[in-house]
């Protein structure tokens, strides 16, 4: 029996191209307010004994996250085999430290109530940065789709001598990732710190890389304010107007208007933008299939 997969409040052009990639059915979904602002949830199709994912993009996860635990929760009690959930951008990552005391450590909650309601996860490129890996904080199995692969496809097929650039020596190993993949070569910028408020910034052999399109690549762009600093720095070195590339473009205040200033800007569909140009819909059918097939196993 096929799969069915509702859409949850995200973006129907990437949800049905994820379902006709899954050979999936769309399900339908009956939603509205009660006049004191609770959901009210209703799955309008037959789910016993299917397995059923779930879309759903966690981008202003506060206003979704309610009704998607409804939505879980339900699909378990009217029969559902497997419940799964897709979301390109998983939230609730960047806070992964207490910094503060009694500051919140809110990736760790999160975690906790969505592994609840699922028997797998599949998200592209979450924000690690002091976890290893999903493991440690979701209990349900989860992959990684990279976006890596797709980003190098993107600069192989649309731009000419490209150098990626890596910010600082943080970057070195997810631009050295995409380089590779492309076939491209890369710097990573130096710092040099001559006081607490002087920074020399500065690009190796900056005189072999003339003629070559600099390439920023992150996996997401909120603020802005590291990319604008590094065009700022290869504007400085005299190389000719960037590319930047992110994964997520979350594009905070003015943040897109003053990079689109200076430079290209090229997203993934992992969130809806006018800057997406890269289609991660295969890609996350290809993690999908493999769950669904585990279920059968």
């Amino acid at each position: 029996m096929r799969p069915l997969l509702f859409n949850l409040e995200s973006d129907p052009t990437l949800a049905a191209n994820l379902c006709t990639a899954l050979d999936a059915e769309m399900g339908e979904l009956e939603q509205r307010q009660f006049p004191d602002g609770e959901s009210y949830l209703r799955i309008l199709n037959d789910c016993a004994d299917r397995q059923v994912v779930v879309f759903c993009n966690l981008v202003r996860p506060d206003e979704k996250t309610l009704r998607l635990l409804f939505l879980l929760d339900t699909l378990r009690e009217l029969g559902a085999t497997q419940v799964g959930l897709v979301t390109p951008y998983l939230a609730y990552m960047r806070q992964d430290k207490r910094f503060k005391s009694g500051e919140c450590v809110s990736s760790r909650p999160y975690a906790r109530l969505l592994s609840q309601g699922l028997d797998w996860l599949i998200t592209m490129d979450p924000h690690l940065h002091r976890y290893s890996s999903l493991y440690e904080i979701y209990s349900v199995p989860n992959q990684v789709v990279p976006a890596a692969p797709l980003i190098a496809q993107w600069i192989r097929d649309n731009l000419t001598q490209p150098l990626l650039i890596g910010p600082d020596s943080e970057s070195e190993q997810w631009v050295a990732q995409v380089a590779e993949l492309a076939d491209v070569p890369f710097q990573v910028l130096e710092k040099v710190r001559h006081g607490d408020y002087d920074v020399e910034v500065s690009l190796p052999q900056v005189e072999r890389w003339q003629d070559h399109t600099p390439v920023l690549v992150d996996d997401i762009i909120s603020s802005g304010r590291t990319m604008l600093e590094t065009i700022q720095h290869l504007t400085d070195a005299g190389l000719k107007s960037p590319v930047c590339i992110g994964v997520h473009g979350l594009f905070s205040a003015d943040a897109y208007e003053r990079l689109t200033a200076e430079a290209q800007v090229v997203t993934t569909n992992c969130v809806t933008h006018s800057s997406n140009q890269i289609e991660v819909a295969e890609a996350l059918a290809d993690a999908v299939k493999v769950q669904l097939k585990k279920s059968y196993a």
